[in-house]
């Protein structure tokens, strides 16, 4: 089932084309990894897909009707976003801020005992229930992140849209939530996430896209998409590609070109004897 349906897509920043000409169909129960480098476009992308971004021309459907056509809290029903960096002015424990992805399903001034559930539930998968009363100010920016990624659970939505969402996260942790979204994939949510994080990708993902410049540049399955040649041409740098667990390939690689650093600069820096 389509879940996504964009047809020459398009959004500028002023007189800044920052995605051109997309055609793109994303499918049900898949997870899906877009990829490219700074300033390609994927966040951009996201927060289309998302409903929060607006002004686009072209075309983009979720569920077979237009994003502009669907209301804010029914679509918060359906899909939950996570962005790259989420600011909280107020001392919000963790368990509130969690308690906030079940907005989309309030129907009065106070929690009800599903809200509740949805987020016991959430915090336990996310491995957050254990600072659950702290002040989601007072944790290390790992810890909010897995705060941000269990209110989105806790939203119960069909769709998870996630904007790098291993940031500050150590390796540990890293593994864990990609672990988790490839199992929620594999259960039925819909699962699209930006990473700069090749091998976590390749390892974990049904789907690469790579956006470059504002445009698709290829899409399929990790072992297709990931070859010397795109990585040369889009992130500009000499890679070799081997095979990693479960056959996905797992990328080694360096810049093409060393950085020079300036005879001023190493005078300055040099040790006084």
């Amino acid at each position: 089932m389509n879940l996504f349906t964009l047809s020459n897509l398009c959004f500028r920043f002023d007189a800044i084309e920052v995605l051109r000409s997309v055609d793109l169909q994303l499918q049900a129960g898949e997870m899906t990894a877009v990829i490219g480098p700074n300033g390609a476009g994927k966040s951009t992308l996201m927060s289309i897909l998302s409903g929060y971004l607006e002004g686009y021309e072209g075309s983009c459907s979720f569920l077979n009707v237009e994003l502009r056509e669907w209301k804010k809290r029914s679509l918060g029903q359906h899909m939950a976003f996570i962005p790259q960096l989420v600011r909280l002015e107020f001392p919000f424990t963790a368990e509130q801020v969690v308690l906030m992805g079940r907005t989309p399903h309030c129907r009065g001034l106070f929690e009800s005992p599903e809200d509740l559930k949805a987020v016991r539930c959430a915090m336990k998968i996310s491995g957050t229930a254990e600072f659950a009363h702290r002040e989601f100010g007072s944790l290390s920016g790992g810890e909010r992140q897995r705060v941000i990624l269990a209110s989105a659970l806790a939203q119960e939505a069909q769709v998870l849209l996630l904007d790098e969402p291993t940031t500050f996260l150590d390796l540990k942790n890293q593994l864990d939530v990609y672990a988790l979204l490839r199992n929620l994939a594999h259960s039925g949510m819909s699962v699209i996430a930006v990473t700069h994080d090749l091998n976590l990708a390749a390892q974990h993902a049904d789907r690469l896209i790579v956006i470059a410049e504002g445009s698709i540049v290829t899409d399929g399955h990790p072992n297709d998409v990931l070859t010397t040649d795109i990585l040369a041409d889009i992130f500009q740098i000499d890679a070799k590609i081997c095979k990693g667990p479960a056959g996905r390939p797992w990328v080694f690689y360096e810049p093409t070109k060393p950085y020079l650093l300036d005879n001023y600069l190493l005078d300055k820096i040099k040790p006084q004897r």
